[in-house]
Formats: C-alpha cells, sequence, structure tokens
C-alpha cells in the first residue's frame, strides 16, 4: 500500500514539474516574442516618424513657397521617370539609370585608382618614418586642396570631360586613405614588431600577420570616408564638365526649369550614397579585426 501511494505521489511530482517547466517556457518565449516587438518598434516606429515628418514640412514649406513642388508633385512626377529608367534618345537625352550607371561607373574608377596607389602607399609612411616626415609636407599641403579645383588640371591633361571627373575623383579620394592607412600602421603596438624581429620575420610576413589584422579597420574607415566624399564629388564634377550622369542630369533639369526632376535627383544622390555607406559598413564589419 505505501508503495502505491509512493508512486502515485512521485508521478503527480513528475507531473507537476512537467507543468511547471512548460509553464516557464511559454512564459520565457512569450518574454521573448514581447522584446523582440519591442526591438523591432523602437528600430522601425522613429525614422518612420521622423520621414512623415520630414515630409509634413516639407509639405508646409511647398504651400508656402509655389515654386518649390510639394511631396504629391514630386511623386507623380517621379512614377513616369522611373517607369522606364533606361530609354536612349540620343547621347544627351537618356534615362536616369543610364545617368546613375555612368555616375557610379566613374566613382569606381576613380576610387578604385586611389585605393591601388593610396592604401599602399598609406602602408610605406606608416612603416618607414622618414618616408612620412618626407611626404607629410606634400600631404598638408595638397590634402585641403578642393577636388574641383583639381579639375582644370584634369581637363588641361587629358583633353576630354570625362578623365578630367575621374581624375578628380581619384585625387579627392586618395587622401583619406593614405592618411588612416598610415596612422593605423603607426599605432601597431611596438611589441608586435619587436617580436617580428627577434623572430627575424620578412618584411612580407610583417605586413601579412602583424600590419594589415591590425591597420584593416583604419583602412576601411579611410575608404568609407573617400567614398563618400568621392560620391559628392562627382556630382559637381559632371555639373560642370557636362555629357551623362547625374550631376549633368540634374543641371539640364535646372535649365529646363523641372524642379521636380530636380529634387528627384536630390534624393537618388542621398539614397545611391547612403547604399554605398551602407556596403562599406557590412564589408567593414565582414572584414573586422575580430573576424580575420
Amino acid at each position: 500500500m505505501n508503495t502505491i501511494v509512493q508512486t502515485a505521489a512521485e508521478s503527480d511530482m513528475k507531473e507537476h514539474t512537467r507543468r511547471r517547466a512548460l509553464e516557464i517556457a511559454a512564459q520565457e518565449k512569450e518574454a521573448a516574442r514581447r522584446e523582440a516587438i519591442s526591438a523591432l518598434t523602437l528600430k522601425c516606429v522613429p525614422p518612420l516618424v521622423g520621414f512623415v515628418l520630414f515630409v509634413l514640412v516639407w509639405h508646409g514649406i511647398a504651400t508656402m513657397i509655389p515654386s518649390l513642388p510639394t511631396p504629391g508633385a514630386t511623386w507623380n512626377a517621379a512614377v513616369p521617370l522611373f517607369s522606364d529608367p533606361f530609354y536612349r534618345n540620343g547621347p544627351n537625352d537618356q534615362g536616369i539609370g543610364w545617368n546613375i550607371l555612368a555616375s557610379l561607373a566613374r566613382v569606381a574608377t576613380g576610387f578604385g585608382l586611389a585605393a591601388v596607389i593610396g592604401i599602399p602607399a598609406g602602408f610605406l609612411l606608416g612603416r618607414f618614418a622618414f618616408l612620412n616626415a618626407m611626404a607629410a609636407p606634400v600631404t598638408s599641403l595638397l590634402r585641403p586642396v578642393s577636388p574641383l579645383a583639381w579639375l582644370p588640371i584634369g581637363l588641361l591633361l587629358f583633353k576630354a570631360a570625362n578623365p578630367a571627373a575621374i581624375w578628380a575623383i581619384f585625387i579627392c579620394s586618395i587622401w583619406p586613405m593614405i592618411i588612416n592607412t598610415a596612422v593605423g600602421v603607426t599605432r601597431v603596438p611596438q611589441d608586435y614588431l619587436n617580436v617580428a624581429r627577434v623572430l627575424d620575420l620578412s618584411e612580407w610576413t610583417i605586413f601579412r600577420r602583424v600590419l594589415f589584422p591590425a591597420v584593416l579597420p583604419y583602412m576601411l574607415t579611410g575608404v568609407r570616408l573617400s567614398i563618400g566624399t568621392a560620391w559628392l564629388v562627382i556630382v559637381a564634377a559632371e555639373m560642370l564638365t557636362g555629357g551623362t550622369g547625374i550631376g549633368f542630369w540634374l543641371w539640364d533639369e535646372w535649365n529646363n526649369l523641372k524642379v521636380e526632376h530636380i529634387v528627384i535627383a536630390i534624393f537618388i544622390i542621398g539614397v545611391v550614397g547612403l547604399v554605398l555607406e551602407h556596403l562599406l559598413l557590412a564589408l567593414a564589419r565582414r572584414f573586422s579585426y575580430g573576424n580575420t
């Protein structure tokens, strides 16, 4: 009899424990769901509210200034513009898609050339004090110069607008890469280099095993700064040189007095710059020191 009672008690205890475990699991699941909803709300609602306020302020200003298009008028102008973004009706009448691609191609070319030259130069300047001291006056003198000030030099050298615009991109992109990479090299702990000397490592091995992983975050910061500056400069350069590109398209729409298209161009420039920034942020997270 006692055995039967004891067995029943143990069975009740196990059932109670099981139910309690299920209740706790359900509570934890509910808490996790609420936390996820709260995090999503905090992530999505403030930007949405900010954008709505921006549109309302824009509408209010446009109501007071008739020459400024309202959000509705801008949207109505954007719909046909993006319904066929890749049409061609001649060299000076192309869809907005071709103009964006032309600007991106110039940025990619000038930026790529700057990376090929600027990043190795930054490693050399940071690694060798004599080279750094030798280049410091030139860097300090040329770095503050506006990139557009180099545009006439590009036109003089290349006799064409497209390479001149790429030249301006190259000049504005190279300085952040050189400076940030050099700073990253100089901030590598001296103990690392001392150990490399004790182990009699070659300069290539020191670069590959010691310098590159430590300098990578600085280098990617320079790349981010460069791409943002390059995208800003290409718009201004294209407004001056003409041809194709988002900058030329914006200026051409101003000459045609299509203010809605000017506002659309401003949004396109901002969106493309934002996408480039996020792509480089993702690249920086992917190749951060902890993941190398």
